[in-house]
Formats: C-alpha cells, structure tokens, sequence
C-alpha cells in the first residue's frame, strides 16, 4: 500500500486543532513533497524525518514521496508534527501497518539521531485530542506526566523513533543510552523559552512571602484581604518604601488552590509559552506576573510575529498580574488591559490568524504620588510643581482606573512600626482562611450561575436578583447624583459591599458594608476603621 495516514495537533494559543498527517509514495524520481500550509520550521520536518529514519535502521523509500497536512487551510507551525510525518511514511513504505497508526495521535520532534524531543503544548494538544475522540496519544517520554492530566486518554511515552517503531510492529523494545552521570540533559531545551519563566515574573513553587512581614499598614491589608476575597482590582498609592510592591507580592498567598479545571488553563498557557516550571507538570497555585514597566503593549496582552504568543495577562490567568511604577508605563499598553479586565479573555488578531486566550486575572497597580514620591509628605515635602504632579498622575487613564475596584493609600512606615513586635500582626495563613470562607459563602450563593466571585457578578443582577439591605445603597446612590461614582463604579461597589458582607458572614450587605465599600473604592473617609474587620 503506497498512502497512510495518522494524526496530530496543531495549536493556534491554547486551542488545538487536529490535523491528519498523509502520506502518498509513488513512482517517480525520489522527492519529498509537504503541503498544507506549513511554516518554517514545520517545512525544515523535511530533513529532520529522512535523517531519524535513515539512524533508526530504516530504509528511506527512494520514491515520488507527498506529505499532506490536512485541513490545508488551517495555519501549522511548530517541529511536533515531526513524528506523525515519520510514521506515515513508514506506514505508506509497509515498513509499519497503516492500521496501526491511523487512530493515534502523535505528538514530538525528531533529532537528526531518531530520538524524540519534547515540545511545548502537550497539554493542550492532548486536550484537543481527547475532545476529538482520541484516545491513544503518543509523546515524547519527558512529557508524559503532562499529558497524563487528561482523562480518560492512553499515553504512550517514547525516547527515540526506533522504539516507537519496535511497538507498532511488535518487536522487542530497544533500551536507549541513558545520559552520563552530571551531564545537562539537552532534550529539556524545547519545554522553555529563552527570556521566558523568571523573565515573565513567573513566580516559582517556592514563592512563599507572609504578611507577617509587613510592617503596619492596616488599611492596606484589610484591602489586600477584600481583593483576594473578591477577586478585585487594587490600585496601591504611597510613597517610595511604604511596602506597596511587598503587599502585592503577598497577594498571591491569600488566594485559594486553584480547582482541577483551573489548574488545567493556567498549565496549558504556560506549557504553550513555555514557562512551565521543570519538574511540576501541574500549576496548582495561582500565577503571579510581574511585568517591568518598559513592557510593550504585545509582551502584556500577547505578539510575535503570525500568531502571536501569550502574553502577561495570560500567564497571571487565575492569578495576579502586578504592575509596579504604573505611570511610568507606556500609556498604551496599559490601556490594553481595559477589554481584558471586563471580558476575561483577550483577543489578538494578526495576520496569521485570530487568537483568543484566557486572561482573567486580578490587577494590581502601584504608584507614587508624584515623580519625586514625597508628595503630601511632611517635613521633607515634594519638590514637584502642581501642574507636574497633575500629569503624572493622569497618566493613568480615567477609564482604566474605573474598572480598578480597590483604591488604597498607602502611607509611610513610622519608627514604631517598623521597629516594634510584629506579634499581632496577622500571618497569610490566617488572613487565607477568611477568605476561603468568603469563597465558599459566595460559591454557594452563585450555585447554578456561571459566576463564581462577586467580581464576576453583572450590577444589574445584583441589584435585582441579589438585593442588599434596606436603604443600604443611599451613599453610593448620593455619590453618584454628584458625580463622584459612574454607572459601573455604583456596580463595582455594590460588588465589593458583597465581598464585605462575606468576609463578615452577612446574608447580605448592610449600610456598614456598603459604606467600607465606597471607602475602599474612592479612598475617602467615611467614619469607618481603617483596619476593622467585622
């Protein structure tokens, strides 16, 4: 038989399309021909797939040989379909039986010597596979504890094509030569991006900072709390040294463990972008990125060339995104982050396609009050003229702060504080697990709904459907007659009172809850403790 036919995946973000690999050997001078709109290195699969075959022990067919990649208009990249190309020529050749290969999907790249590589994606990939029906997958052997996070799917791991061949045909499996003791072993080299991981502000498993050590700020960690509860963007204002970026750094801490569908999002992007820590196939703790604040616009919500790669706001997906020196980022770029705020996802269309990527994630921004940072402070006092503090500070734009829910003051640290006991200060562990219960109180209010934290929640349901207490909502209402609170901020408010009434253990909000909220979302005064906790 001169065609044969397997599978593979092809990925545009973090959505998988399956793609049937084909072979076609005829009669004629030996050429190999791929089609099926291939990009480079995906057309470089050529000479790497006659070289693995040829170092496996296996003749080349020195025949007319056509490689097609089918649906042809879908666009492929990528060196993972170096394997399904192999063994459909192989089966086209009768050196294996095409019905062995037909309903397995093969993911891998080849190494000129025959052994198979890792690549980025497997998760998803396999995602895709298993949607589709697929239930026997083939990878490379680094991969098979990420690939085995699907259900319900049979994985196959191999470390060279010899040994894959010896199983279709069955034939004794040959054992590879492991690595010499000490040596760095190149084949981790396709799971990783350089720039990537520690580049992104990617924190790793060992991310473990405690609010303990957080010298006072009281305001600030009952905001930091009510954030977390919530899942609400905070905006962090003080002066240099008050410990804004400490306090975002602790953030993470206080949110729960991701469930088992969340942890399968956040590893499928990192997997993609190739920042999947080495030796933890499954991120189970929310992400947190920290970008720098010379980010461009397409590092934050996603670019590259073709189809661009995730970005920012999609690495820190069911985690924080913290922006340190806000306005001093590029005004644009921050802009960006407005569509992704309200929709969860980002959409980012360019020449090579559309993608689409999941980007909902808790938005943290710390600023000074001024260039200098010393304004409102006394005795030293701020050097910068009015009119220089004005447009510092309006370099972030209204429309982007009416989507922040939590707008906190961060003041400077006094001797005592800094210098005291830290005994009565709360840990994370503690501060975690208020608010794991009001996770848990808002979970069980939005059963049946596809909302799962008062964020998410739309107004008008919460003004209809979820109703606060008796004339709890006149001073938000009064802030709104003069101005002082749009349509969405009277929404994002009541959202916050929600979060309030849960930290609280309140069936629902009462006037007390509704007041702390427009503190926390204004940043004036309303006669409510800083640091009260109901």
């Amino acid at each position: 038989m001169a065609f044969a036919r397997t599978c593979s995946v092809a990925l545009v973000g973090v959505e998988g399309v399956v793609v049937e690999v084909q072979a076609d050997l005829e009669p004629g001078v030996a050429a190999f021909t791929l089609v099926g709109l291939a990009d480079k290195s995906l057309s470089e699969s050529r000479d790497r797939v006659r070289a693995a075959v040829v170092n496996s022990g296996v003749a080349w067919p020195q025949k007319k040989l056509t490689v097609g990649l089918s649906p042809a208009s879908v666009p492929k990249g990528g060196s993972g379909f170096d394997l399904a190309v192999a063994c459909a020529v192989l089966a086209a050749a009768e050196r294996v039986e095409p019905h062995r290969i037909a309903d397995l999907m093969m993911i891998g790249e080849l190494g000129l010597d025959g052994r198979v590589r890792p690549v980025r994606g497997v998760l998803p990939a396999v995602l895709a596979a298993a949607d589709a029906g697929y239930r026997q997958v083939v990878v490379p052997e680094r991969t098979v504890a990420e690939a085995s996070l699907v259900p319900g799917t049979e994985v196959l791991g191999v470390r060279s094509l010899r040994q894959l061949i010896a199983v279709l045909t069955d034939e004794p499996v040959p054992e590879e030569e492991p690595l010499p003791e000490g040596r760095p072993d190149p084949m981790l080299a396709g799971l990783t991006v350089p720039g990537a991981g520690h580049g992104t502000g990617t924190a790793g498993p060992d991310h473990r900072a405690d609010l303990t050590e957080v010298a006072g700020q009281p305001a600030a960690r009952r905001a930091l709390e009510v954030a977390a509860a919530g899942r609400h963007h905070i905006f962090l204002l003080g002066p240099p040294g008050a410990g804004k970026t400490m306090l975002a750094e602790r953030l993470p801490g206080l949110l729960p463990p991701l469930t088992r569908e969340e942890s399968l999002e956040v590893t499928a992007v990192h997997s993609v972008a190739g920042t999947l820590p080495a030796g933890q196939p499954l991120i189970d703790r929310p992400p947190y990125c920290a970008p720098h604040h010379s980010a461009s616009m397409a590092s934050l919500v996603g670019g590259g060339s073709g189809l661009p790669r995730p970005g920012a706001v999609s690495l820190a997906h069911r985690g924080v995104l913290f922006i340190d020196e806000a306005p001093e980022c590029s005004r644009q770029a921050l802009d960006a982050l407005r569509q992704p705020l309200e929709s969860g996802q980002v959409t980012v269309a360019r020449t090579g396609g559309v993608m689409r990527l999941p980007a909902r994630f808790l938005l943290a921004l710390a600023a000074n009050p001024c260039p200098c940072g010393r304004h409102g402070m006394l005795p030293e006092g701020c050097d910068c003229p009015p009119q220089m503090v004005r447009r510092y500070r309006a370099r972030l734009s209204g429309p982007l702060l009416d989507r922040v829910d939590l707008r906190v003051r961060v003041e400077p640290v006094g001797r005592t504080e800094l210098t005291g006991s830290p005994a009565g200060a709360e840990s994370t562990a503690e501060v975690a697990a208020r608010v794991a219960r009001a996770r848990e109180r808002a979970l069980a209010r939005y059963a049946g709904t596809p909302w799962r934290t008062n964020s998410e929640v739309p107004g008008h349901e919460l003004r209809t459907r979820w109703r606060t207490g008796p004339e709890a909502l006149e001073p938000a209402e009064r802030d709104m007659e003069r101005g002082l609170l749009t349509a969405r901020g009277l929404d994002r408010v009541l959202r916050v009172a929600w979060t309030v009434a849960d930290l609280a253990g309140h069936d629902r909000p009462d006037a007390h809850d509704v007041r702390q909220a427009l503190e926390l979302r204004t940043g004036v005064r309303r006669g409510v403790p800083a640091g009260s906790v109901p």
